[in-house]
């Protein structure tokens, strides 16, 4: 891709205390209105005229553009494999990362990079807004700055953020825990099964507790290798057994994310369960997760779920959809045995789900 490159000039080079690069992917934050009142995307070289307090921050800012910028919408996996090349390819020039993308698929993106970028130990900080930059009563410039601000912060020259996150609205969460809720609101994302990271106010109060911990002498390992031969199937009263066969006659298909009801539960008809039995004996990886914000799956608490457990569907635990539809893709690419993806898909492996949540 031929990128575009902006170095903003933010502070004297005696005052720069940090380095960040800005990937802006596309989405509402980098929109402007143009004369006509139309939304059209914002040229980054000016952006010291719509924050002008960037200049405060001490930092030496860069942005890399994507040449069109996307709908996220729109994102699939090669714009996956951009994203994490980037960071990849300009990890030791950088103190930390900011990626400007839109809220739709944010938490996605967000839990894909977290397993392409395995040993990482700088912040990679999603976020996006509801309103664009330009907008009187944008939530642009405070996500932005304050996402700048979380990227280069250090404590005894280390970051203090070493994980893929999403800041929004004052709050920073764990990537791979974050799911979209609102699309009308500032306070678009949350993360139920997990403590935030932080949260701004008149200083950035961390959460060290929640904070994967800085590991010394990580090297950052590079992932390309996606498979999206998988589907999210979610159930709800009334589904036949001709929508579960359909789903699972598909061509290729190598996986599901099975979105059940409460902790696991199912229906317990004998069609519904043969169906399942027959997908998971012709090697279709089955993960089950809850319809629950924070939901947990406890296979074999309830009736229903025992002979979920007995098929050999894989319970998710406290999982989010976003996080384990992701995940089965990375899986599904980068290993080659049927029973090391079943395990590590029930392992946590980026902090994306709980231990205890296992079952």
């Amino acid at each position: 891709m031929n990128y575009k490159i902006v170095r903003l000039n933010t502070a004297a080079k005696s005052e720069i205390t940090s380095s960040v690069l800005i990937i802006y992917t596309g989405g509402t934050l980098g929109m402007a209105y143009d004369e006509s009142g139309a939304l059209v995307p914002f040229n980054f070289g000016q952006i010291l005229e719509k924050i002008p307090n960037l200049t405060n921050m001490n930092v030496a800012i860069t942005v890399i553009s994507f040449p069109e910028p996307i709908d996220s919408s729109n994102v699939n996996m090669h714009h996956w494999v951009d994203m994490a090349y980037i960071i990849y390819e300009n990890y030791d020039s950088y103190d930390g990362f900011v990626v400007l993308h839109g809220t739709d698929t944010m938490a996605y993106s967000a839990s894909m990079l977290s397993y392409m970028l395995q040993g990482l130990s700088k912040p990679v900080i999603f976020t996006g807004a509801q309103l664009p930059i330009s907008a009187m009563r944008s939530d642009a410039r405070e996500n932005l700055m304050t996402s700048l601000e979380i990227a280069a912060a250090k404590a005894n020259g280390k970051p203090i953020v070493p994980e893929v996150c999403i800041f929004f609205n004052h709050m920073l969460l764990r990537g791979n825990r974050s799911k979209k809720v609102q699309s009308v609101h500032f306070d678009a994302f949350e993360s139920e099964n997990y403590p935030a990271l932080a949260e701004s106010g008149i200083i950035i109060d961390y959460n060290y507790a929640a904070i994967k911990p800085y590991e010394e002498g990580s090297r950052l390992k590079y992932f390309n290798r996606l498979d999206n031969n998988v589907m999210v199937l979610k159930l709800f009263p009334g589904i036949t057994a001709k929508v579960l066969d359909s789903c699972f006659n598909i061509k290729g298909l190598r996986g599901v994310v099975l979105e059940t009801y409460g902790s696991g539960n199912s229906p317990s008809e004998s069609w519904f369960l043969d169906s399942l039995e027959r997908a998971v004996k012709k090697g279709i990886i089955v993960l089950n997760v809850s319809q629950c914000n924070g939901g947990r799956v406890i296979q074999g608490r309830y009736q229903t779920s025992k002979d979920l457990l007995r098929i050999g569907v894989l319970s998710g635990g406290d999982i989010t959809t976003e996080a384990a539809i992701t995940k089965m893709m990375f899986l599904l690419g980068n290993e080659t045995s049927d029973a090391e993806i079943r395990r590590k898909l029930v392992t946590p492996m980026s902090g994306e789900m709980s231990l205890t949540g296992i079952a």
